[in-house]
């Protein structure tokens, strides 16, 4: 193992932004349940049944926003129109539930503002200093607002998110397919990048995709579901990896 706590065979570090570079998890995790529970009032027994963290970790997290609310409507039985990205939030369709979801966050993120986690930011400067190269590997189509709101753009030689997965026709996580993207406009080989996420969708792509290492961030007690999905190693914080242990 390398300084760094990684293989020395890699030469590329993936990072997802939402609980890893930025304390956002938190904020989608209200946005989300701020509009399924005023959505859910209207059904009875358990389709009404609040969301919450569980529904959050298995249905929502890390996944593209419209993936997340179909795969929540679906665990509860409910069927909606798909609608078009472009419908009103108030709009009885998944995209329609979709951007309400994302008004919600956007309007705390003003109201609260975007804070980093220091840990990663000492291990991103590390990960720099020592050659690797890097990308942002987002589901979320604000990830270039968030980064340039924590002036944290510069750590990155590539990113691809929301916006650039659906200009490249790119499934989302926990399909491999964004951080494949990622390691190839790095030049790298996906056995020589190391894939960092907090949630279990991303555990499954970095499982899914062949990478060299993937490292579980465990932000909210799930250290043995992480495991489960696929993680080589798990810290509650990236400076808990290699010089910063």
């Amino acid at each position: 193992m390398t300084q760094l706590g990684l293989p020395d065979t890699i030469q590329a570090c993936l990072f997802d932004l939402d609980g890893v570079v930025t304390k956002t998890a938190v904020v989608h995790a209200a946005a989300w349940k701020e509009t399924f529970d005023a959505f859910l009032r209207e059904y009875d027994g358990e389709r009404g049944r609040p969301f919450d963290a569980a529904d959050y970790d298995e249905y929502v997290d890390g996944r593209p926003r419209a993936d997340g609310v179909r795969a929540f409507l679906a665990s509860r039985g409910i069927d909606l129109p798909e609608g078009d990205p472009g419908d009103p939030p108030d709009a009885r369709t998944v995209h329609g539930l979709g951007n309400r979801k994302n008004d919600l966050l956007l309007e705390k993120i003003r109201t609260g503002g975007v804070e980093v986690y220091e840990g990663t930011v000492r291990y991103l400067d590390a990960v720099r200093a020592a050659g690797l190269r890097t990308a942002i590997v987002s589901s979320s189509a604000n990830c270039r607002d968030v980064l340039r709101s924590v002036d944290a753009e510069h750590f990155f030689d590539v990113r691809i998110d929301g916006v650039v997965a659906a200009e490249r026709n790119l499934p989302g996580k926990p399909r491999p397919d964004t951080f494949l993207a990622a390691a190839r406009d790095l030049g790298v080989e996906p056995s020589g990048a190391a894939v960092f996420e907090d949630a279990l969708a991303g555990m499954d792509a970095g499982r899914a995709g062949g990478f060299g290492y993937v490292v579980g961030v465990d932000r909210v007690g799930q250290t043995d579901a992480l495991y489960a999905h696929g993680a080589d190693t798990v810290v509650r914080d990236l400076a808990e990896l290699g010089d910063e242990k």
